[in-house]
Order: C-alpha cells, then sequence, then structure tokens
C-alpha cells in the first residue's frame, strides 16, 4: 500500500512537473524573442559563414515575424514578404491589396534582440510603388535596429520605435543618399566640427553616401555598440556615425518603453526589422556577427 502511494505521489509530481514546463514553453514561444544566444523554440538557429550569422536562410521566413499596420503580430498580409528564387522580397501585388497601399506599413522582425554586433544586408530596389503610397516612400525601405517587440506595438502602430538605418534608390536626376538616420520614437547624439556632443532631436540626417540609382544590388554595414556608438557603412564606405541612442520622452510610442526600462533613456539592445512602406524591395543577404 505504501509503494502504491508513493508511485501514485511520484505520478502525479512528474504530471505537474510536465504541465509546468509545457507552460513555460509556450510563454517562451509565445513571446517569441530573446536575448542574444538563447534563441527562440519556434524556430531554427541561424547558419554560420565565416563569422556571420546568416538571418536570412534564403530558403523562407524561419525566426521572422511580420507585424503589419492594423494586423496582428504574425499576420503576413497580402503575403507581403516572402521568399522566391533566394530572394527576400517585400510586395504589393497580391489581390487583397487590391492596388492601394492605405498606409499598411509593415515590418518584419527577427526573433532575436542583439546589443553589440555588425549587421550587414545587400538590397536593391525592383519595380514601381503603390500609387498611393507617399512621396517620401518611393524606393525607400530600412533597417529598423534597437527596436521593441512586434508584441508591444499597438495594432494600428506605423513604425516601431527604434534607430532606423534609412535605405534610399536615386530617381532619374538630383542626389538622395542612402544608409541615412531616421528616428521613431528615439534621438541621438552627434558631434559637431569642434567634436563637442548634442543631442540631436530631428526626425531624420542624411548620410554621406553617393545615390544609387536603378536596381543595382548595394552593401549596407551598422555596426552597434549597444548604447555607446552605431557607424553606416555602404559599400565597405563609412557614412554616418552618431552616439547614445535613446528613447525620446516626448514621444507618444516610446513612453511605455522609457517606463518599461525603469525611466532609462539609452537603449543598450533591441530587434532588428526590415520594412514595407510601399516600394518594392528584394534583400539577398542579411547576416550579423556579434561583437564582444
Amino acid at each position: 500500500m505504501k509503494k502504491h502511494l508513493f508511485s501514485l505521489a511520484a505520478s502525479f509530481a512528474s504530471t505537474v512537473a510536465s504541465t509546468v514546463a509545457s507552460a513555460l514553453a509556450i510563454t517562451v514561444a509565445s513571446l517569441g524573442f530573446a536575448a542574444a544566444g538563447t534563441g527562440s523554440a519556434a524556430a531554427a538557429e541561424p547558419v554560420v559563414k565565416d563569422g556571420w550569422l546568416q538571418l536570412f536562410n534564403g530558403k523562407d521566413l524561419d525566426g521572422w515575424t511580420p507585424k503589419i499596420r492594423g494586423f496582428a503580430v504574425g499576420e503576413n498580409f497580402g503575403n507581403t514578404f516572402r521568399v522566391a528564387d533566394g530572394v527576400l522580397q517585400v510586395r504589393y501585388d497580391s489581390p487583397a491589396y487590391e492596388g492601394k497601399f492605405k498606409e499598411r506599413y509593415g515590418h518584419l522582425f527577427y526573433k532575436t534582440a542583439y546589443s553589440r554586433y555588425i549587421l550587414r544586408a545587400e538590397y536593391r530596389f525592383v519595380g514601381e510603388q503603390l500609387p498611393d503610397g507617399p512621396g517620401w516612400a518611393k524606393r525607400n525601405n530600412g533597417l529598423m535596429i534597437h527596436g521593441q517587440t512586434p508584441e508591444t506595438m499597438a495594432l494600428n502602430q506605423s513604425f516601431p520605435a527604434s534607430i532606423e538605418v534609412q535605405l534610399l534608390g536615386g530617381g532619374e536626376k538630383g542626389q538622395r543618399p542612402t544608409a541615412n538616420l531616421c528616428t521613431p520614437g528615439t534621438n541621438v547624439v552627434v558631434k559637431d566640427k569642434d567634436g563637442k556632443e548634442k543631442l540631436y532631436t530631428p526626425h531624420g540626417l542624411n548620410s554621406k553616401s553617393p545615390t544609387f540609382r536603378g536596381d543595382q544590388w548595394v552593401t549596407v554595414e551598422v555596426e552597434v555598440h549597444g548604447s555607446e556608438q552605431i557607424i553606416h557603412r555602404v559599400n565597405g564606405v563609412e557614412v554616418m556615425r552618431y552616439y547614445k541612442p535613446q528613447y525620446d520622452p516626448k514621444d507618444s510610442t516610446a513612453k511605455p518603453l522609457i517606463a518599461a526600462a525603469g525611466g532609462k533613456l539609452l537603449i543598450e539592445r533591441g530587434t532588428i526589422s526590415i520594412q514595407s512602406e510601399s516600394a518594392p524591395t528584394d534583400f539577398r543577404k542579411i547576416e550579423l556577427k556579434v561583437l564582444e
């Protein structure tokens, strides 16, 4: 009888432990994002090639989660983000779009948040922008870094609070640099010609890159040192450098993130995402090297 009671107790304990473990696994999987090195239960770890983590595997969107304005996290409205011929494509040709963009700004988030790293991407612009897309969004995409998670975004939020490395394509005439800076919900510090630091609060800042026209492939690198400094490079040449990425305390999307960070403004780590802003775009490589 005593042995039977011990057996029942052991079976009950095993069942409870299994239930708790399953609940924890579901909780972790539902979050979808983890600190660097912990990975996600729902996606395979990225392949390492010559010391670079291949965030885009060339086959599918494994490890990536879409968040499109007006739609739930994970809903890839209109098959906006897709993979074809080894290329990650951003497209708006699905019948669901009905030929109109209607401010359905989207972002495709990688599963892991990082702090200190070099992000490298090869991109190009193709085709034509949807007719009702805003003028500033023509041949426009972005690498969003130090971003909030998609789960913390409001349903109708257009952009995550983040640092945007703005990717632009040139028109037939005029100059239009790429790897610029945009700051949705954030600010940075820049240095003047005398080396003095000052808080930069305007939304955008142009880089020193040349203009790239047509559908040529361009390589952009972003070297991120936590909350210390960020460097932009285009085809291996530095085009911009700034410091102390931080939340904007006046921005409504940033305020809850500041509260969650205990009032701290400096951003030490965050998500990585690419955009859909009405311009068709291709990415054939998105890779990352973790820095010590």
